[in-house]
Formats: structure tokens, C-alpha cells, sequence
């Protein structure tokens, strides 16, 4: 990780800028695996010292700590905390989550198809007057999706996101496919088939 330990208006002492590096580099390695950069930044007001630490720890998260003492030493400690309990903190939830999509069933695989319907004047088109004894929808194309199990709001939010007029879903509260769809007067209608 790349540290930069800088001073407005305050001269700061080696021995201070490898402690800060060698803490940093500690706090990282503890819930990183490998943060990008660092800029920990010291100034003095009136009678105390504050510290100002931005981490970017890749993957768009950026976080900042401020501590203020009355040694520079002191302010760095408290900054450091601030950094530390924020990374616990993210690192639980990703944690967390990542216990959560592993426990959480796999959407069923399924196929969407898109068919055509034949046109009524299929005999005429064949060339003589023989009619055909029914007419049938053509496979134009053939899609691979996914049945989630979600609740019915989440259900409608994901039609919603994605434009479509129609949705099949495994219900969570009740384990059976439902349909939500976009009816002609604009309104959403659903499908369960449950008798609960």
C-alpha cells in the first residue's frame, strides 16, 4: 500500500511517519487483503493537533478517519480507530452478505420462448385450395432465463427495472410460481395459483 504522510505547517519526525506507515499497513493487511493508497495528513490548531486519514481501499470504497489530541501521536490513534472500526464494519457486512447469497436458494433455470403466429392465409399461401386443419405458432427465439424466489413487491420492482410486461416468480412466502404482469388499463395484475 502506498502511504503518504504529510504535514500543513507542522514539521513531523521520521520516527512518527514509520509508525504511521507500520500501523496503517497493519490495519489494512487485517481486513484487506490489499487497500491501493493512503494519505494521512497532520496540522495543529491552536492548542491540539489533528489528523486527517483517506484510505482507498479499491473497489470504489473510500474512507476517512479524523482524530485530534493533544500530541500528533495521540491524534494519529484516535484517526486510526475511526479507519479501523469503519473497515470491521464493512467487512461484516460483506460478510454477512456473502453468508446470505451462499444460504439463499439458486434461481431455477427456465426457457422463454418467443413465437409467431401463423397467418390465416397459410392455404393460400401453400399455393392451392387446401386449408390446413389448424394453424400453429412458429419458435422464433429461445432464450435461457432464471425463476427467482422473491416476494410479490420485488417481483413488480424487477418487471419494472427490466421494461417487461410479464414475470414468472417462485413466491417466498408461499414456494409456489406466481405471475406478475403489466395489464392493458396500466395497472400490474398477479397470478397465484395457492389456495392459501
Amino acid at each position: 500500500m502506498q502511504i503518504t504522510v504529510s504535514g500543513k505547517q507542522v514539521e513531523l519526525s521520521d520516527a512518527l511517519r514509520t509508525r504511521v506507515s507500520d500501523q496503517l499497513d497493519q490495519i489494512a493487511g487485517k481486513y484487506f487483503d490489499h487497500a491501493l493508497e493512503a494519505n494521512v495528513t497532520f496540522s495543529r490548531a491552536r492548542s491540539f493537533f489533528t489528523c486527517d486519514i483517506n484510505v482507498h481501499a479499491g473497489r470504489g470504497l473510500t474512507l476517512r478517519g479524523e482524530g485530534e489530541a493533544a500530541d500528533a501521536n495521540s491524534a494519529f490513534d484516535d484517526a486510526a480507530e475511526h479507519i479501523a472500526k469503519r473497515l470491521r464494519r464493512y467487512r461484516r457486512r460483506v460478510n454477512e452478505h456473502s453468508r446470505d447469497v451462499a444460504s439463499r436458494e439458486r434461481p431455477e433455470a427456465a426457457r422463454q420462448y418467443t413465437l409467431r403466429q401463423e397467418e390465416e392465409g397459410g392455404a393460400a399461401a401453400n399455393g392451392g385450395g387446401v386449408a390446413q386443419a389448424a394453424t400453429y405458432a412458429t419458435v422464433i427465439a429461445e432464450v435461457a432465463a432464471e425463476i427467482a424466489r422473491l416476494s410479490v413487491s420485488d417481483a413488480v420492482m424487477r418487471m419494472d427495472l427490466a421494461d417487461q410486461q410479464i414475470l414468472m416468480f417462485r413466491n417466498s412466502a408461499n414456494g409456489e410460481l406466481n405471475v406478475v404482469y403489466r395489464r392493458s388499463d396500466g395497472h400490474i395484475g398477479w397470478i397465484d395459483p395457492s389456495d392459501k
